[in-house]
């Protein structure tokens, strides 16, 4: 509360701070400007000096988080031709209509033009004073006029940027070293192009060419267009490119952590850099009710989520946005600090189905701008994603884990139960025919001996079961590696295992299950094949991995082990097929008889490869 205090504060003196600029802008604009001009000397020149400076202030450099622009040579031609009065009119017009076209808001449509005004008024002041206090007799006129729109250049870059250094470090949004450097490199970029176009202006307008006229300002501020235009694409682009990085980023490791739980901690730390706000807040729905997930920045804590609030949520089905929340806020007024003065609803859609909202909320009206529109969407859209797959992977679990135990109470109904419940029948009938007939009961009592062994078997084999699979204790390789020593060991089979690419982490159903297929292939070429030789290939390629196991048995026609896997369901091919299909691999098997086996499996690489609480399932069967 006490930081939000501190902001709200912050934010109040920023807004008397623009208030007091606009006014004092607005002040010289009619007293300097308005009321002071006269006739137009040069009409045609001036209106083609307008129409540039109107197409270099509509398209300005992006810097930090606000622009510039290369407009000053045009500025201080209109200022050399037509005097300071038709300067500041112009040029507060020009960019007053600039940010009205933008839809900027009210304030920074005044401030603007504003902050100028006020900043080339103080150049021109402080310029009148420095040139008036330097002897021009007898110094070449080019000198004369470099040291004449240096003396104005200079104080106008100084003004304007103590200006907005100002109100950058009184707002409150972070405003450190590594931003001023970034902004103020610009703008030496920006002085450095304005000082080479003004020295050209001087020295081509003080050689013998004849009249000057608008062509000739055509031909020379043309280049000055072009570059505004072009560097203003290229930096847009290269802006675009960061933001379609930092998405990229998010939502890269968003799908890496789909099945952890701190995610919504990852996406707090990392949002504020896709984009800039001063306030927001993820709800989730469950069901028919909300909750809310994190809120942060000027968010209310522990807001509460009444009924009427909820169906305020439910009817969001687009991108909507509330420029002024005095006016309206939409559902979501209460859950922000009053500071909050413009909204931005972000629904979460999957399916035409709601299934979050994201709220982002800044400090100004109408702030929200069609970037800020298409970022809030393209995030909204990837963690709807992300939630609908986080709920689709722990209903999974559920069935699976149903499954898993309605197969154990089916295998020990079938199997243990079965064999207690004989041997139980057993014990009975020899304890009634101990005293009359002992050797049936003693047969009896050895029957159900044998059948509590193999109730014993069968309750180990359980057991062992649902302990960890040898790919979850060591890893793919090392289960790989430790088998192959194992089969060496126990039969005359010379084993060969080879690996080839860099290995990356593999989800353990996508191990065991590429696990279990060597197994099966190595085992069906020691039973049946009576192979001697045995190739193993494990290759970590970039978009797949690949399993080959070749032989050099006695091989087998696949047409006639097709047709026998009709007849015995757990015949080994047709079990590594379907294992194939859960993580969608390919299976091939190559084999002609007396020619050998060649068993090959090819896994994609889809990134995530199974959740781990999906995975973990199937490692009892």
């Amino acid at each position: 509360m006490i930081e939000s205090s501190a902001l709200q504060i912050k934010e109040r003196r920023s807004k008397l701070f623009l208030l007091v600029v606009s006014c004092v802008g607005g002040w010289f604009f009619v007293k300097h400007g308005l009321l002071k001009l006269a006739e137009i000397n040069q009409s045609m020149i001036l209106v083609l000096l307008v129409i540039f400076l109107l197409i270099v202030e509509f398209f300005p450099l992006p810097v930090w988080k606000g622009t510039i622009t290369i407009s000053f040579p045009l500025v201080y031609a209109i200022y050399v031709m037509e005097g300071l009065a038709y300067t500041i009119f112009t040029y507060a017009l020009v960019v007053c209509a600039v940010n009205l076209f933008k839809r900027r808001p009210l304030r920074i449509v005044f401030f603007n033009p504003a902050l100028l005004i006020v900043s080339f008024y103080f150049a021109h002041v402080v310029g009148d004073q420095l040139f008036s206090h330097y002897s021009i007799d007898g110094k070449p006129r080019v000198l004369i006029g470099i040291i004449h729109f240096t003396s104005i250049m200079v104080p106008f870059y100084v003004m304007n940027n103590l200006i907005v250094d100002l109100l950058l470090i009184i707002r409150p949004q972070t405003y450190n070293f590594r931003d001023w450097r970034q902004k103020t490199g610009q703008e030496v970029n920006s002085f450095t192009i304005s000082f080479i176009y003004l020295f050209f202006f001087h020295l081509f307008g003080n050689q013998n060419r004849g009249e000057i006229d608008s062509i000739a300002f055509f031909f020379f501020f043309s280049p000055l267009v072009c570059f505004a235009l072009l560097s203003s694409i290229i930096a847009n682009l290269k802006r675009e490119k960061a933001k379609l990085k930092a998405l990229f980023s998010i939502s890269s490791e968003l799908n890496k952590k789909m099945a952890a739980a701190d995610w919504l901690d990852f996406l707090k730390d990392n949002l504020k850099e896709f984009i800039d706000v001063d306030a927001w807040v993820l709800l989730k729905k469950d069901g028919d009710s909300w909750n809310l997930k994190f809120a942060a920045g000027l968010a209310v804590e522990n807001p509460s989520l009444s009924d009427e609030r909820i169906k305020g949520f439910n009817k969001i089905k687009s991108l909507r946005v509330y420029p002024n929340t005095k006016e309206s806020g939409g559902p979501a007024n209460g859950l922000l600090d009053p500071e909050i003065c413009s909204l931005l609803y972000a629904p979460l859609m999957l399916e035409e189905e709601i299934v979050g909202l994201f709220i982002f909320g800044r400090s100004r009206t109408k702030s929200f701008v069609e970037e800020d529109k298409q970022a809030a969407a393209t995030l909204a859209n990837q963690l709807a994603v992300l939630i609908k797959t986080r709920w689709l992977i722990a209903e999974q679990e559920k069935r699976l884990i149903l499954e898993e135990r309605n197969r154990i109470a089916r295998d020990i109904h079938d199997g243990v139960a079965q064999s207690l419940a004989g041997a139980i029948m057993n014990l009975d009938t020899a304890d009634r025919k101990f005293t009359k007939t002992p050797e049936e009961a003693r047969q009896l009592m050895n029957e159900s001996t044998v059948k509590l062994r193999k109730s014993l078997k069968e309750v180990r084999e359980s057991i062992y079961a649902l302990r960890p699979y040898p790919t979850e204790r060591e890893g793919l390789l090392s289960a790989i590696t430790t088998k192959t020593n194992v089969i060496q060991k126990e039969s005359n089979v010379l084993i060969k295992l080879e690996t080839r690419g860099p290995k990356f982490q593999l989800s353990p159903m996508v191990e065991k299950i590429i696990f279990d297929i060597f197994q099966e292939s190595t085992q069906n070429a020691l039973k049946h094949a009576e192979a001697t030789k045995i190739d193993i290939l494990i290759s970590f390629q970039k978009e797949h991995v690949l399993l080959k196991v070749k032989d050099n048995g006695s091989g087998f026609s696949l047409f006639q082990a097709m047709i026998k896997a009709r007849n015995h369901p757990h015949f080994g091919i047709l079990h590594m097929n379907e294992a194939a299909e859960k993580i969608q691999a390919s299976l091939q098997v190559d084999s002609k008889e007396g020619a050998g086996t060649e068993i090959t499996l090819t896994v994609p690489r889809m990134g995530i490869e199974g959740a781990i609480i999906h995975d973990k399932a199937y490692a009892g069967r």
